[in-house]
């Protein structure tokens, strides 16, 4: 009787157990655990990915590359719209909506990582991962003020309604912040750090090769502001210098699987065939006798148009009309966050600005450019150095048209920084040809790109900042952005 007793209690206590063990767990999503308790290394994939195909290789370059005349918008929809400098599509809110939204949920993405590499987070001591995140968030956050100027930033991610930081202030943080970067990477390499591995599908977690990027990203930083820091050529010419030495080749993804991921901009072309090959682009490598001509500008539909010239309204409506790069057929094609082209036009820029020699870092962001145009369109193009010798001394304005060549393949956004900058100094080293770009004595070349429509309808900051009635996001033809000349 005793013995039954006992055993009576026993099976009574490991029932209780199993019952509240039962609930505790019941309602725990197992294939969708919380934020907090996903190691940082498998967010890294996710904002590496968006970082590149939300932000630097999304809908901002597809339309900022009109602007640039890099690209012809054609097929008689948005991209038509924006060749044609139509404000309907040029200043709506509801534009770049979708990029807003993604890149801002990105930034919350790489948030969550950086507090789980803080003291006490669950990848505490994790330099390496810190440090790329800090990587990724400058990315980031410097794409949305380059574009829009003030945007919410210090209080963004915390409350709904978040006041706009300055554009000043906001480039002070993102120069710490990279600055913070390049300390904790230097240190995770000098540890042999890999807490990444595959899911970094950049660099496979070497902390060495993120060093070189953090550098790289400096020197873009520091040139965007020259016109505002008269020692920021200087600057980045000392950051450049240091992407170098660090072993900085390149950062892009190849994404392509063979079923369902490609380049976006080979995506985006084939869903819609908006993007066409622009005269000014091959006006320029005409004149340069230039080898990348032919796969830039193909008669991709066989109507005899190659190409278009900037602003053509007739080709502008057409569809399946005008020719297009090469590389938009290829979803295999590299997708830069940031090429070695760059940095060595970075360089060559900030030597040639002041009076050094420029000629060996020239020679190498154009030979670069080559192996880029080849990788993306499987052709070859061989050795630079007579294209690059027919050029001549590497002036200041050749330097920046070399630049504007190479980073029509898929930079345009840093082409963009380039002439709204330089404009800002009193320079054109690329004229632009679209008669659009003015219309009955209006500018209607956008300064800066208007802000998502999430906030515009929600956060009386970006409302009040967009503007309401007839003067709604008509700021983005007559304000600058602050880098540039303007007050936000």
């Amino acid at each position: 009787m005793k013995n039954k007793l006992i055993y009576t209690v026993f099976l009574a206590a490991a029932l209780s157990a199993c019952t509240e063990d039962t609930m505790d767990s019941i309602n725990k999503d197992e294939a969708n655990p919380p934020a907090q308790s996903v190691n940082a290394k498998f967010q890294i994939t996710d904002a590496t990915m968006a970082t590149a195909f939300s932000g630097w290789g999304g809908a901002y370059a597809w339309y900022v590359s009109t602007f640039t005349e890099q690209t012809f918008g054609t097929g008689n929809n948005q991209l038509m719209k924006a060749e044609l400098r139509m404000r309907g599509e040029t200043a709506a809110s509801t534009t770049y909506n979708n990029e807003w939204n993604a890149i801002y949920g990105n930034l919350n993405n790489i948030r969550q990582i950086i507090d789980k590499c803080a003291d006490g987070g669950l990848n505490a001591g994790q330099s390496d991962l810190l440090g790329m995140a800090q990587v990724l968030w400058v990315l980031n956050a410097e794409l949305l003020t380059d574009v829009h100027g003030d945007i919410p930033y210090s209080e963004a991610l915390k409350t709904d309604q978040p006041k706009l930081d300055k554009q000043e202030d906001i480039y002070a943080d993102l120069l710490v912040r990279i600055g913070d970067a390049i300390s904790l990477l230097d240190a995770a390499a000098a540890d042999d750090m890999n807490n990444a591995g595959a899911q970094d599908i950049l660099y496979g977690g070497d902390p060495s090769r993120w060093l070189g990027l953090a550098h790289a990203v400096k020197a873009r930083l520091l040139l965007n502001t020259s016109f505002r820091d008269n020692g920021a050529y200087a600057k980045a010419l000392a950051a450049g210098e240091a992407a170098l030495t660090a072993g900085f080749d390149g950062a892009q993804l190849t994404v392509f699987n063979g079923v369902d991921c490609d380049n976006p901009w080979t995506a985006y072309s084939w869903s819609r065939y908006y993007t066409g090959a622009n005269g000014t682009v091959v006006d320029l490598m005409t004149s340069r006798n230039d080898p990348r001509l032919d796969v830039y500008a193909w008669d991709a539909f066989g109507t005899g148009y190659a190409y278009a010239p900037a602003g053509d309204s007739e080709l502008a409506k057409s569809t399946n009309t005008v020719g297009l790069p090469v590389w938009l057929e290829n979803g295999a094609a590299p997708l830069h966050l940031f090429s070695i082209a760059e940095l060595h036009f970075i360089i060559a820029e900030c030597k040639a600005r002041a009076g050094a020699d420029a000629s060996g870092n020239l020679a190498a962001a154009v030979q670069a450019s080559f192996d880029d145009y080849a990788a993306a369109t499987e052709e070859t193009f061989g050795d630079a150095s007579a294209y690059v010798a027919a050029l001549g001394a590497p002036t200041l304005a050749e330097v920046m048209v070399q630049k504007y060549l190479a980073q029509t393949r898929d930079e345009q956004v840093q082409t963009y920084n380039d002439l709204r900058r330089c404009k800002a100094q009193g320079e054109e080293f690329v004229k632009l040809l679209n008669p659009n770009n003015s219309q009955g004595g209006q500018n209607q070349w956008p300064l800066r790109l208007p802000y998502g429509n999430s906030d515009v309808v929600s956060n009386p900051n970006v409302t009040a900042a967009f503007g309401t009635g007839n003067d709604a996001g008509n700021y983005i033809f007559t304000e600058n952005v602050w880098l540039f000349g303007g007050s936000r």
